[in-house]
């Protein structure tokens, strides 16, 4: 079986952060771009695992997929699963539109593990709050969402060491590193 590791999305942003993390955890991993089919679900922990089975379906090989999801607690949790469909409708100046009062939210990561026997998840979160307004330039919801204990937004701190992602990706390392070859 191949050692390779291949992080599929089509997202390179994505891409970068992953490579990044796992790179600082002693996992190397490339990028093989693609859409992915994505169901329909409110958990992601269901829409990762389906993104990776039809990841090792087109490469064949060991890969690792991500969905994640800001949840935003005065919205009763919108837009979850659907965040990547609403940035892309409203984006972050229709978010802040919406959060009137009470700004907690969470960001979710799960990343979905396959190489053919099964799909494996790793989860990670950050709580934290939605900014009054967008500071700093990043991607995605990184401009609007202040992590619990950092000094400003996603996109004004170094992501890396506050991420869901992050968290999510350490979990997968360690199980990683110590699974049998």
């Amino acid at each position: 079986m191949s050692s390779r590791l291949d992080f599929v999305s089509s997202n390179q942003d994505k891409f970068g952060e992953v490579r990044r993390i796992l790179g600082g955890l002693g996992v190397a991993v490339s990028h093989r771009a693609a859409s992915l089919p994505e169901i329909q679900s409110d958990s992601l922990t269901d829409i990762a695992l389906h993104k990776a089975e039809a990841a090792h379906r087109l490469t064949g090989g060991a890969i690792l997929v991500e969905d994640d999801g800001l949840f935003i607690e005065s919205l009763g949790g919108f837009p979850g699963p659907y965040s990547s469909y609403v940035f892309g409708t409203i984006g972050n100046g229709g978010i802040l539109d919406l959060v009137k009062g009470r700004r907690d939210a969470v960001f979710r990561s799960v990343i979905a593990y396959s190489d053919g026997s099964a799909a494996v998840p790793f989860h990670g979160e950050v709580r934290g709050s939605i900014s009054a307004r967008a500071r700093g330039n990043g991607w995605g919801y990184d401009p609007i969402f202040v992590p619990r204990g950092a000094g400003g937004t996603f996109a004004q701190i170094d992501k890396d060491s506050f991420s869901h992602r992050g968290a999510a990706l350490a979990a997968f390392a360690e199980w990683y590193a110590a699974r049998p070859r």
